[in-house]
């Protein structure tokens, strides 16, 4: 594959339905990271994430001429199966990840500031998993994996103003979350 122009989605997905391995490869590492954050967000565990990560890539070779690049973006294809594995895992495996399990890479030089954010990471992370997965999935979509309101409706099978309403509501249960309140640790808030 020639590096200096890349090739379109829809060209890689016709390519790898005609038996192409090269061009499935290309699909793999220009979308794995993607899968892997949206999934790691979801379930809160990287080992979980790495297995849905697998999931989905092995989803869509078997189902590769299923893909209709006309309904949705391949990434947005590929988030809709990361999202029905994660929740399917979410319901066979209910339990709590540990903080010590959340990876952090810290690009401060400054090791307080580092700490401080990396707590503030933990924070918000045991926050948004303790929302309804409901609206924990449309705030990854919209503000981590900074999908637009039409592909994140597309993802979830609902429509653009039910992605608005439950973004609005999930941003509004976080920040409450979030809010110090008197006597009880944020710990305590975000498993409410």
């Amino acid at each position: 594959m020639e590096d200096a122009a890349e090739p379109s989605d829809p060209e890689l997905v016709e390519r790898a339905r005609g038996g192409e391995r090269e061009a499935f490869g290309f699909l793999y590492r220009r979308h794995q990271a993607y899968v892997y954050r949206f999934a790691r967000a979801m379930t809160g565990s990287s080992a979980v994430a790495e297995d849905i990560v697998q999931e989905v890539f092995l989803a869509l070779m078997r189902d590769l001429e299923r893909y209709d690049a006309t309904r949705a973006g391949l990434r947005t294809y590929l988030f809709g199966i990361a999202r029905n594995l994660a929740r399917y895992k979410a319901r066979s495996v209910r339990r709590l990840i540990s903080l010590d399990q959340v990876e952090e890479v810290s690009e401060f030089e400054d090791p307080a500031a580092a700490l401080s954010a990396s707590q503030e990471s933990r924070r918000l992370r045991r926050c948004l998993a303790g929302l309804p997965a409901r609206y924990r999935e449309v705030i990854i979509l919209c503000d981590l994996q900074e999908l637009d309101y039409a592909a994140t409706a597309a993802v979830l099978s609902v429509p653009i103003g039910t992605v608005r309403s439950r973004l609005h509501r999930g941003r509004q249960m976080l920040l409450e979350r979030l809010r110090p309140r008197d006597g009880l640790p944020v710990a305590k808030r975000c498993l409410i």
